[in-house]
């Protein structure tokens, strides 16, 4: 299809843009499923990929990681609704942002872009006022992923020029997540847990490899550590046969992340483990 002529803030026109949608709504009722229909009647050839419905109810740093570690499999002309909205209904701003690699959030200015920010730089952004890029005139108090997002995303798959979905926001003034990195100080790493991996119950934490590598550990060492309150010395390997079954282990998983596992168990639910614990590590000898 040849390309149609747009302004300068639109998206060229080819009828393809992908749509990645992410939110906590779960799939037990309709939700999802009118917020599909939405898009589809708006932008009736993009393609929507449905990154995850799971989300933790209310968990925005979840859900800007899941929207952070996805990203980057999608096209540099991607579009993604993400709506994870405890702040639903309020003064909070329904929001477009354009990161650096050119691909366009439309979420909740409450943090959900902090990963993205982080990763990636952000370009510009935009409130979304114009009742145009909304599914009408009258708005739900509680259904915005309805109402606003999924409208707003379609009209950018589309490509409707974004400039005309509301004012110009200042990139540094959106909401930002704290505390997402782990830091280093002269008695070595402070970390926290950030999730899990999907059921296994590894531990996901907020160190990325570069940093655990100025600890000076090397593979095949034993890595001593504590992690909510509790010590242990855990031998840092590339995978998980490494170990025997049953045993743990600390790697680097396949989003460059330091993790704790156990090899074919459960470490999460052995140990009691949960987002937010602290985890230390001091350097090596």
């Amino acid at each position: 299809m040849a390309l149609l002529s747009v302004g300068v803030g639109a998206i060229a026109q080819t009828g393809s843009h992908t749509i990645g949608f992410l939110t906590d709504f779960d799939t037990k009722d309709d939700a999802v499923g009118i917020c599909r229909a939405v898009m589809h009647g708006i932008a009736p050839t993009a393609t929507i990929i449905d990154i995850t419905h799971q989300v933790t109810p209310y968990d925005i740093s979840e859900g800007a990681r899941f929207l952070a570690g996805s990203a980057p499999y999608f096209a540099k002309d991607a579009v993604f609704v993400a709506v994870i909205d405890p702040g639903v209904g309020t003064a909070q701003k329904a929001i477009i942002v354009k990161s650096k690699v050119g691909q366009y959030f439309v979420l909740p200015d409450n943090g959900l872009i902090t990963g993205i920010a982080e990763r990636d730089g952000l370009e510009a952004a935009r409130e979304i006022t114009s009742s145009e890029w909304m599914i009408g005139a009258k708005l739900s108090s509680t259904f915005h992923g309805r109402d606003i997002f999924s409208p707003a995303a379609a009209h950018l798959a589309r490509g409707d020029d974004w400039t005309t979905a509301g004012p110009a926001i200042p990139v540094a003034q959106l909401v930002k997540l704290q505390g997402t990195v782990a830091k280093l100080d002269e008695k070595g790493l402070h970390a926290e847990v950030i999730g899990t991996d999907g059921p296994y119950g590894n531990l996901v934490l907020n160190v990325p490899q570069a940093l655990f590598a100025k600890l000076g550990y090397s593979r095949g060492d034993l890595v001593p550590l504590t992690l909510n309150g509790k010590a242990y010395r855990i031998p840092f390997v590339r995978t998980f046969d490494d170990v025997p079954v049953g045993k743990d282990l600390l790697y680097i998983d396949s989003r460059d992340r330091l993790s704790i596992a156990i090899n074919q168990g459960n470490f999460a639910a052995r140990d009691h483990i949960d987002k937010h614990m602290v985890l230390e590590i001091p350097y090596t000898h």
